[in-house]
């Protein structure tokens, strides 16, 4: 494995940031309503030093509508394929993501709970939402920890299960539910990122971004992880801690994620992959470019899913789960091959 000099990863990092810029600027002109690259700069100038007399139809679509979506969409993919590629890292398998291992399905239902027994602010559906989420965690790690630290086959079955289990609660609640609440809860269900106000972007800034400097300090540590247990052991890494310790921050962060966006699937295993294909396995490369890498995804799919049939919108996570579907079949085929 090359060894990167702090130089390459900042080089690498600020062009990835030019580009996820870039990204999120051309997402402000792309929409039902297309605008010129003069006038959204005009906006976005006027709004930096305080200038009201920007046009205001112009200013209320860039400001109120596509900003705070466009913003919202790269944080969700940012935190979806950090917590994405921790878990691939330590449980040493490239199927693992959060979305197969359960802990979007416990947040989903709670979602649905919150829906059915009728709240509704935005609120409560994600306080639900994150409470679920962590009883998903609770239970995984509890069947899947034993004497040695956490396994990582019984993580990935447990996850199964507790999706499986998630997954039936949704399906009895919905069937019992109003055609209003069965609505809702669909969209919530595939991704919903239409309407979000700055708040809920104010929300998820501090998870995404503690988690993935977090992620980057621990970059060492999940290198030598990587290696197998037993030459972490003999590096002197203490492998149960430092693996409960790197589960539980991803775990916390998909939790917040998916409660501010709905169940996007995918994003978690596609783009670690990409990453690594593209610039290798060493984590401190692949956690930075992944976290850009992941905003961007989103941020993309999240445009093509609001204009590909504008006026009507898609939700997200069927874009991402057409893109994500045959990618997981072909790992799941190449990681048969290996059993052979």
């Amino acid at each position: 494995m090359t060894t990167p000099t702090p130089s390459k990863i900042l080089l690498m990092t600020v062009l990835l940031f030019i580009l996820s810029s870039a990204a999120i600027f051309a997402s402000l002109c792309i929409g039902s309503v297309p605008l010129t690259v003069s006038s959204v700069t005009d906006v976005l100038f006027k709004f930096i030093t305080s200038n009201n007399s920007a046009d205001s139809y112009t200013r209320a679509i860039v400001m109120d509508l596509r900003l705070p979506r466009a913003v919202f969409s790269f944080l969700v993919g940012a935190g979806l394929s950090i917590a994405g590629i921790i878990f691939q890292v330590v449980l040493k398998n490239p199927l693992a993501e959060p979305y197969i291992l359960g802990i979007s399905g416990g947040s989903a239902a709670g979602a649905v709970i919150a829906i059915f027994a009728g709240f509704s602010f935005a609120y409560y559906i994600t306080v639900f939402s994150f409470a679920g989420a962590l009883v998903a965690i609770g239970i995984l790690l509890f069947i899947s920890t034993g004497r040695w630290g956490v396994s990582s086959n019984s993580l990935l079955l447990g996850g199964v299960i507790i999706n499986a289990f998630f997954a039936a609660v949704v399906m009895f609640i919905l069937s019992v539910s109003t055609r209003g609440e069965m609505q809702r809860a669909f969209f919530w269900l595939m991704g919903d990122l239409s309407n979000i106000p700055f708040s809920t972007v104010k929300f998820i800034l501090p998870i995404v971004a503690g988690g993935g400097i977090l992620t980057f300090v621990s970059a060492r540590k999940l290198n030598v992880l990587s290696l197998g247990d037993e030459t972490a052991l003999q590096l002197g890494v203490n492998v149960r801690f430092y693996s409960m310790v790197i589960i539980v921050l991803a775990s916390l962060l998909t939790a917040g994620v998916v409660a501010s966006s709905g169940l996007i699937g995918f994003v978690g295993l596609v783009v670690p992959h990409m990453v690594r294909l593209t610039v290798g396995a060493d984590n401190r490369i692949t956690v930075p470019a992944s976290f850009f890498a992941g905003g961007t995804f989103l941020l993309i799919s999240d445009t093509i899913a609001r204009t590909v049939i504008s006026p009507i919108e898609l939700p997200v996570g069927t874009v991402t789960a057409i893109i994500g579907s045959p990618f997981f079949l072909y790992l799941l085929k190449k990681e048969s091959a290996k059993l052979v």
